[in-house]
């Protein structure tokens, strides 16, 4: 037998009452371990209204819509989650959606790894699944591809459902101070040269934060070091870490100066956490899942804000998104948003349904660790005038903790007050 899959029973429930409008492709959403991976969530490729699913499993899918979907999917992921692999439901014979199946896990993976700051290291899993649900006879039909190997052959899985996957999981946390500067192209430059000064920008600090000091409950612990949590089942342990970094060196800032249409710092301090599997989870895993998550809402958000940049030409005003979570009933773990300060609850409550499938309440939804904050002056580029303007950000007071004291608390609070009183994004030539 080949890889196993523990499965959520909500799963099951949900694949189900999805097979009255077959066919269809959806994604499978949990986390990997060497011996085995979890799936805890599954969720449609929702309708296209102008390219809709073809009612033949034997026609082509719109492969476009499906890749934007599952990118879409893995950003609203917190650390520790990820895109698994992908389901198909239609009433063909299991064999015969094989080719499709490896088609779609192939091509998803891909677009989903285009945005990604992190290369895969070797104890990275790099099997992906495919299920097939038979919507007559609801048999299912797994099996996995290893998407390091175009040339990789379909293997046997083991599927089983299971109540309360990951009702215990602990969860990591962290407030992180961020500062990265970002070079900005001149106005009118081609949307290539924003995505080149976005990257730029963006890998330095990535480096600092792949070198940074990983601390939990303010110490530094071997990184086999097993987390052991409570022994009642569902009974969730949250851990409190910090990620230190130092400076940037000098010669390591030369590659961000350059004449520009100005330039964007992000300052400030940055919300983050991660999931961990119940399976004897070490502190690399969790170093790794939160420093992941920190990487990738920083990097959506100041690709969310620069991209909003060029589309309007207006430089003189920016609105730096926050993150919102909002965990998930009766699972454990929860899923996230961003919103800009022009939104409200119910367009979060809106993607959510879109794009995860999921009816959430808005009492449901977390805002507090993220709050918009201050205004600050800009300057623009030279020669385009010095004005004076509002910029909106993001500020991130310290998560409470339930239930019992950590150690290193002090610093988060410290690293938000001052972040608070800081400047926390502006424009500088």
């Amino acid at each position: 037998m080949g890889r196993g899959y523990m499965v959520e029973e909500a799963v099951e429930r949900y694949l189900s009452s999805l097979c009255s409008s077959s066919p269809l492709t959806g994604l499978l959403l949990g986390q990997s371990s060497a011996q085995r991976d979890f799936v805890v969530m599954a969720t449609r490729t929702p309708q296209r209204e102008a390219c809709p699913l073809t009612p033949s499993p034997r026609d082509t899918l719109d492969m476009e819509w499906i890749n934007e979907h599952a990118r879409q999917v893995s950003r609203m992921l917190p650390g520790g989650l990820s895109v698994l692999g992908v389901f198909y439901i239609s009433d063909a014979e299991a064999k015969d959606t094989l080719i499709t199946l490896r088609q779609l896990v192939f091509a998803v993976q891909k677009s989903i790894s285009r945005d990604l700051l992190w290369l895969s290291g070797d104890d990275d899993i790099s099997e992906r699944v495919t299920l097939h649900v038979n919507s007559t006879t609801r048999k299912t039909f797994c099996r996995t591809f290893d998407v390091r190997d175009p040339k990789s052959t379909a293997k046997p899985a083991d599927w089983r459902y299971q109540s309360g996957v990951c009702g215990s999981w602990p969860m990591v946390w962290s407030c992180v101070e961020v500062e990265i500067p970002v070079s900005l192209p001149p106005r009118g430059a081609r949307p290539g040269d924003l995505e080149t000064s976005l990257q730029e920008g963006l890998k330095l600090w990535a480096q600092q934060i792949e070198r940074g000091t990983f601390l939990l409950d303010g110490r530094k612990i071997s990184e086999d070091t097993e987390l052991t949590g409570p022994t009642k089942r569902n009974v969730k342990q949250s851990l409190q870490a910090q990620i230190l970094t130092t400076p940037v060196c000098p010669g390591e800032q030369v590659s961000q100066v350059g004449a520009s249409g100005g330039r964007v710092v992000l300052r400030g301090a940055v919300h983050t956490r991660a999931y961990l599997h119940g399976n004897k989870p070490t502190a690399r895993l969790a170093e790794k899942a939160l420093k992941r998550d920190l990487l990738s809402t920083v990097a959506l958000r100041l690709n969310m804000v620069l991209e909003e940049l060029m589309e309007t030409q207006e430089r003189d005003r920016l609105s730096l998104p926050t993150r919102v979570m909002c965990p998930l009933r009766g699972l454990g773990v929860g899923v996230c948003d961003y919103r800009f300060s022009d939104e409200g609850p119910l367009e979060v409550l809106d993607r959510l349904k879109e794009i995860l499938d999921l009816e959430v309440r808005q009492e449901d939804l977390d805002h507090t660790q993220e709050e918009e904050a201050v205004t600050v002056e800009t300057q623009p580029a030279p020669n385009e005038g010095v004005q004076r303007s509002e910029l909106q950000a993001a500020v991130v007071p310290p998560l409470k903790p339930q239930g019992r004291s950590y150690i290193g608390a002090a610093m988060a609070t410290v690293m938000a007050l001052l972040a608070a009183a800081a400047s926390l994004l502006y424009l500088d030539d």
